[in-house]
């Protein structure tokens, strides 16, 4: 096992003056990595990454390299690189703020997956919220265009790769691979049926991989400094660092990077622990539609495997801390209709059942609740879980299914007394006691 902590790799440059710019980026190594790249054949930058064993930072973490030798070779279709910075999950701000503070480490690491997978194209699907962000990108991509390192001759070596900025209009469900291909295209945003995948018909029908923005800005790290460089940190399943997002009530929430294999609790440390007053209870180890988990298991080591063996998913790295103070239930509730809000209503399960759990999670918490609705909860559950054509289904249930194990008699309580639990405080009360943070940290 690697080194675990806190550290500075990603967001090295965060706190650089102007490091958005070309001149500047350039000073602190910016296309040191690509220019390593342009010296390699592609199958060489493929195998590094299978190497590092890089692993999605987009929520599914499925191996990198593994994922770019999926993608189909001399079809005699063009290759596209598609960068998913959709990014839409409660809880998780990573990329954002990566985009806007170092803009060219993206560019960087769209050439290098171009030049990995033999294509000339790329797009950056950007979430329409993220107005800054695309203002960054923007300008970024065009110092790259004027510096030759996009284009018919990237940096002189006769290589080309050209770059596309796509502003999203704003749903969820674009962040779901498939369904941000149809966007792409100019329809509606609906997951496909698959297969066929993407990494044989992805957009325009050609073969396609689509990645997150902290995976894609990874890339040129591996290129420069090596599989066993990366390997320093982390675990042999989960090695590496990861963006977190740490957010609830907790001191300091904020933006941090950690190797994997850190504690939770050493992550929620780092943040300033919890507010004063306040015990933790649960957190949700990777965004709103990863398994809650009780705060027992708070000195769980924080990476994919050991987070799947404790019932959850590690997901994008979304950290959502909630104390003694805070209602599972009401919980559960908001990220439910959040869910039933953002279905795009392609297939019954999510279209039928969101309405249905939320109505029924609504009913208990105003304390009209019944005896048998908890049984119905899981049965529901158990009728979309799995069945939708993407995990948006899955997403939806899994924070109810395991409030119903972790905190199955905060459920009880509120269906019998009609009321929360002493100590609990209802969530509009709750929101107008919560203090001003202290401050985040990147």
């Amino acid at each position: 096992m690697g080194a675990t902590g806190e550290v500075k790799v990603l967001t090295a440059r965060y706190d650089v003056p102007d490091v958005h710019t070309l001149a500047v980026y350039e000073q602190h190594d910016g296309y040191v990595g690509l220019r390593k790249a342009l010296e390699m054949e592609p199958p060489q930058i493929i195998e590094v990454v299978k190497d590092s064993g890089l692993r999605g930072r987009g929520g599914a973490g499925f191996p990198t390299g593994l994922k770019w030798s999926f993608v189909a070779q001399e079809t005699g279709k063009p290759t596209y690189v598609v960068c998913n910075a959709d990014e839409g999950e409660p809880g998780t701000f990573k990329d954002r703020e990566f985009m806007e503070k170092d803009p060219h480490a993206l560019i960087e690491g769209m050439v290098v997956a171009g030049l990995a997978l033999n294509s000339v194209h790329g797009f950056i699907y950007l979430r329409g919220e993220f107005a800054f962000a695309g203002r960054r990108l923007r300008a970024a991509i065009k110092e790259a265009y004027d510096a030759g390192w996009l284009g018919d001759d990237i940096g002189g070596s006769g290589k080309t790769f050209h770059l596309s900025l796509h502003r999203g209009a704003g749903a969820y469900i674009c962040g779901e691979e498939t369904a941000l291909l149809d966007s792409l295209e100019g329809r509606r945003g609906q997951p496909r049926l698959r297969p066929p995948f993407p990494a044989t018909h992805g957009l325009y029908g050609c073969p396609t991989t689509v990645n997150n923005v902290e995976t894609i800005a990874t890339a040129p790290y591996l290129v420069r400094h090596g599989a066993d460089w990366f390997r320093q940190w982390g675990t042999e399943k989960s090695p590496g660092f990861k963006l977190m997002c740490i957010s609830g009530e907790v001191k300091r929430p904020g933006n941090y990077e950690f190797a994997l294999g850190t504690p939770v609790r050493e992550m929620i440390d780092h943040a300033g622990g919890m507010l004063d007053g306040r015990q933790l209870k649960f957190y949700c180890p990777g965004g709103s539609s990863t398994p809650l988990l009780p705060a027992s298991m708070a000195d769980l080591p924080y990476d994919f495997e050991s987070v799947s063996e404790a019932g959850s998913l590690l997901g994008t790295g979304a950290l959502m801390v909630y104390s003694d103070r805070t209602s599972v239930v009401e919980t559960v509730l908001r990220f439910t209709e959040f869910y039933e809000h953002e279905s795009c209503g392609k297939c019954t399960p999510c279209r039928e059942g969101g309405y249905w759990l939320s109505q029924i999670l609504r009913r208990i918490v105003e304390g009209k609740g019944r005896p048998e609705d908890l049984e119905l909860l899981s049965d529901l559950c158990g009728n979309i879980f799995g069945r939708s054509f993407c995990a948006l289904g899955d997403g939806m249930t899994s924070p109810i299914v395991a409030g119903l194990e972790h905190f199955r008699d905060e459920f009880e309580h509120l269906v019998e007394h009609g009321r929360l639990p002493h100590g609990i405080t209802p969530q509009d009360e709750w929101r107008a006691s919560v203090p001003e943070p202290v401050g985040a940290s990147t």
